[in-house]
């Protein structure tokens, strides 16, 4: 690869838009890894110096908090790859490989069509011509690299999530009615109104002997059940509503309200582009 840039931005590049890509992988790192998101937006000052005007240095930031793992909730990496299909990049600017694709089937989509369009990509290291073979290969050991990478801390953090998970210590979201003590065991809710809906479920659950008689008894009654918002805006939060026979269901076959602690009974797996859960 030719270190140098001059060879390569050419005046049907510097004709056509920049465009860098700022990325981190969650909020807690957006507040907090406050450094190398100024580095990433320090980038565009690069543009700039190989020639591009700062008003045609468009900035690709909304999907700041996401995963690179895969492109499809990343709306402003869609539309990256999309203008450089298009034609409309002389350039892409990101800080590394890393935070434009951890997955490789992404990332050579778009070297792919960075090399069809005759757009070049930057990062920290250099400038690489997707249509050189020197380059090409270059760009496709770094995707390898990142997304091997991934694999080694997603492994790390499964490790210590089961270490955790076999010890019984591992906190994991608690069905209604139960919270954690600050010492770390698991005790019942001090909310009154929770415990008392919550032993109303299992008492009237002993007497009608099925989940469909007990939602039939509660809506005859009027009777409200509990729910707690677990993320988003109003995590935390009580919600009271009908209750419906699935909850009841969940309810009954949780291992919790009997004192035992479980992991792992479920798993996701992807179909089709489809999140499928099993048990």
């Amino acid at each position: 690869m030719s270190t140098n840039s001059a060879q390569k931005v050419t005046a049907e590049h510097l004709r056509r838009d920049a465009f860098l890509y700022v990325r981190q992988s969650s909020l807690r790192q957006v507040f907090e890894n406050t450094e190398s998101t100024k580095r990433q937006y320090a980038l565009r000052d690069r543009a700039v110096s190989l020639g591009w005007p700062i008003e045609r240095v468009h900035i690709v930031d909304n999907d700041l908090g996401m995963s690179g793992s895969s492109a499809q909730e990343r709306d402003g990496f869609q539309h990256l790859v999309a203008e450089v299909a298009n034609g409309h990049a002389g350039i892409v600017l990101g800080l590394e490989v890393s935070r434009l694709a951890r997955n490789n089937a992404d990332w050579h989509r778009l070297i792919e069509l960075a090399s069809l369009t005759r757009t070049l990509i930057l990062d920290e290291d250099g400038i690489y011509d997707p249509g050189q073979f020197n380059d090409r290969l270059l760009l496709g050991l770094k995707g390898a690299m990142s997304e091997a990478e991934l694999h080694i801390l997603k492994g790390r953090l499964q490790g210590g999530i089961k270490n955790k998970a076999r010890r019984g210590e591992l906190e994991v979201p608690l069905p209604i009615g139960l919270v954690y003590h600050p010492n770390g065991s698991v005790a019942l809710d001090p909310d009154q109104q929770v415990r008392g809906a919550l032993r109303l479920l299992f008492d009237t659950f002993r007497q009608a002997a099925s989940a469909t008689a007990t939602v039939k008894r509660f809506r005859q009654e009027g009777w409200l059940f509990p729910r707690r918002i677990r993320r988003g805006i109003g995590k935390g939060d009580l919600i009271w509503g009908p209750l419906e026979h699935c909850r009841v269901i969940q309810i009954l076959h949780n291992p919790r309200y009997a004192g035992a602690f479980v992991y792992g009974r479920t798993r996701g797996a992807y179909r089709q582009g489809t999140q499928i859960l099993g048990a």
